[in-house]
C-alpha cells in the first residue's frame, strides 16, 4: 500500500494538447465587470476529482470541444484592455482552446483517496504546469486527467477566477459532463449568459453606503499601516493543511448554542465559529480588530438584471467585523448575529455601490486583518458524473491561508472546513474547533437538551 505523503511522478506518453471549440465561435473582445476583475481573484480555481472508473479520452475531449461552442470565453485568453490603462483586463475570445494533458500514474484510487483528503504538495503533480511568463499568459481553462493502475482516473481542472465564480465552474463542469453523457443533439440546462456589461458602473459612480472590506491603501503600501498584517504573517510561514469535517449533527449542536433567542443557518454558526477559534489560534492583543470576509450571491440580489445562466463573477464579499475580545464569548450567539448582519447588507442597491467603488484602483480586498471564507459545499461540485458514478472524492488541488467549506461525498450536509496555517496554529486551531463540544455537553445537561456523544471526525 502506498504510504508516503509523495506521490509519484506522473508519466506523460505525450504533449498536451489544445481544445478548441468544434464549430467556430464569436470572435470579439469580452469586457470583465468590476466584480470580476479584482486583483483578489487573479489566479485559477483548481479542483481535484477522484472516480473509480475511466472515461475515454477522445470522447472527453470530443464533449469539451461541444461544451467549450457555448463557453467560448473559456477558450479564449485574458489580457490587458488595449483601450484602458494596464489596470484593466478582459477577455480576447479568440477560440485558441483549452488545455488539455493526459498522464498515468502508478496508483490506485484507493491510495489517491488517502492521500487527498488533506491536501499536500506533491497532488500538484496531478494538473499539468503550463509555463508562462505570467498569470495573463495562461490559458484559463487547464485540464489533465490522469489514469490510475486500477482502471479509475483522476480529473483536475484549473479555471480562471476572472472568468467566473464557483457558481460558474460548477455550472461549467456539470455541462461538460451533460455533454459527455448525451447525444451530439443534446441541448444544455442552463446555457451561459456571457455578457457583463450588466454590471457596468455609474455614471458618474455612486459609492453610498460604507464598503468595510475593502481599503484604499495600495498593496505595496501595507507596510505602513498600524496594527498587525495578519495576511502577511501568514504568508511568511510555512503553511499546513487543518481539516477538520462536520456532520449534521455536530452542526446542529452548534446551533443550539444560539436558541432559542436566535435562529441560524448552517453556515452562518459554521462561519462563526470557524472565525472565533482561528482568532483565537492567533493569540491576538484582545483589542486587535478582526475582519470575516465571506462569499454572498448577489444573483437573487439583482434577478431583475442579471438573467439565469449568468456567466461571470456574481458574488461579493461581506464582512463581519469585531474585535479579539467581543469574539471570545463562551457562546457563538454574537458572532453569529455578525454574520448575520453582514450578510444583511448585502441589498441590490449594496452591490451597485461596490462596483461603483471598484472602479478606483486603488481600491483592495482588505485581507490584512481578515479570515476569508469561501462557500463550495452548496454548489453540487461533488454531484458531476461523467458517466462512471460520481466521485469518490472531490475538493480543492491545493490549501491556502483562505478557508473554504466544503462538500463531503456521500455525507449529504456534512461540512469539511479546510485552511492552511503555520504548524504552530494546527494544533490549537483544531483543538478549539472541538473543544465546542464539551461546552454544549455541560450547556446542554443545564437546558436538559439530552446531547448525544460528540466526536469530531479529523481528516
Amino acid at each position: 500500500m502506498f504510504s508516503s505523503p509523495e506521490l509519484p511522478d506522473c508519466i506523460y506518453e505525450k504533449q498536451p494538447t489544445l481544445v478548441r471549440p468544434i464549430i467556430p465561435t464569436p470572435h470579439h473582445t469580452l469586457y470583465l465587470s468590476n466584480l470580476d476583475d479584482q486583483k483578489f481573484l487573479r489566479f485559477s480555481i483548481k479542483y481535484l476529482y477522484a472516480f473509480r472508473k475511466s472515461v475515454d479520452k477522445q470522447a472527453l475531449k470530443h464533449s469539451l470541444s461541444r461544451v467549450l461552442v457555448d463557453y467560448y470565453p473559456l477558450a479564449g485568453r485574458l489580457r490587458r484592455c488595449v483601450e484602458d490603462d494596464d489596470h484593466k483586463l478582459e477577455i480576447d475570445c479568440n477560440g485558441e482552446g483549452a488545455v488539455f494533458a493526459e498522464a498515468n500514474m502508478d496508483l490506485s484510487a484507493d491510495e489517491i483517496l488517502q492521500l487527498a483528503t488533506k491536501p499536500n504538495r506533491s497532488l500538484r503533480k496531478l494538473l499539468y504546469r503550463v509555463e508562462a511568463p505570467g498569470f495573463l499568459d495562461i490559458p484559463p481553462l487547464v485540464i489533465q486527467v490522469t489514469n490510475l493502475r486500477c482502471g479509475g482516473m483522476i480529473l483536475c481542472t484549473a479555471i480562471n477566477h476572472c472568468f467566473c465564480d464557483g457558481i460558474g465552474t460548477s455550472q461549467f463542469l456539470h455541462a461538460w459532463a451533460h455533454m459527455t453523457n448525451q447525444s451530439d443533439s443534446s441541448e444544455l440546462p442552463i446555457p451561459p449568459f456571457h455578457s457583463r456589461h450588466v454590471l457596468k458602473p455609474r455614471s458618474p459612480p455612486q459609492v453610498t453606503f460604507p464598503h468595510p472590506g475593502f481599503t484604499r491603501i495600495p498593496p505595496d503600501e501595507f507596510n505602513s499601516q498600524t496594527g498587525p498584517d495578519i495576511s502577511r504573517y501568514l504568508q511568511s510561514q510555512p503553511l499546513v493543511p487543518a481539516s477538520i469535517t462536520f456532520s449534521p449533527s455536530q452542526i446542529l449542536h452548534l446551533k443550539r448554542q444560539c436558541v432559542p433567542s436566535l435562529k441560524c443557518t448552517a453556515f452562518e454558526v459554521l462561519a462563526s465559529h470557524t472565525w472565533r477559534c482561528w482568532v483565537k489560534s492567533l493569540g491576538l492583543p484582545l483589542s486587535v480588530p478582526v475582519k470575516l470576509l465571506f462569499s454572498v450571491n448577489i444573483r437573487t440580489k439583482l434577478s431583475d438584471e442579471l438573467p439565469h445562466g449568468y456567466y461571470g463573477n456574481g458574488f461579493v464579499l461581506a464582512c463581519a467585523e469585531a474585535k479579539v475580545k467581543e469574539l471570545a464569548a463562551p457562546n457563538l450567539h454574537d458572532g453569529v448575529k455578525l454574520v448575520q448582519h453582514a450578510k444583511s447588507t448585502i441589498t441590490h442597491d449594496y452591490v451597485r455601490s461596490m462596483v461603483d467603488l471598484l472602479e478606483d484602483k486603488t481600491v483592495g480586498t482588505d485581507i490584512s486583518t481578515s479570515l476569508v471564507i469561501s462557500q463550495w459545499s452548496k454548489l453540487g461540485l461533488e454531484e458531476v458524473d461523467f458517466g462512471v458514478g460520481k466521485p469518490l472524492h472531490m475538493g480543492p488541488l491545493t490549501s491556502d491561508i483562505y478557508c473554504l467549506f466544503l462538500p463531503v461525498v456521500g455525507e449529504f450536509n456534512a461540512t469539511r472546513v479546510l485552511v492552511s496555517m503555520p504548524a504552530s496554529m494546527v494544533d490549537k486551531f483544531e483543538f478549539y474547533m472541538t473543544e465546542f463540544s464539551e461546552i454544549i455537553e455541560n450547556r446542554d445537561a443545564t437546558n436538559h437538551y439530552g446531547v448525544d456523544n460528540l466526536k469530531m471526525v479529523h481528516t
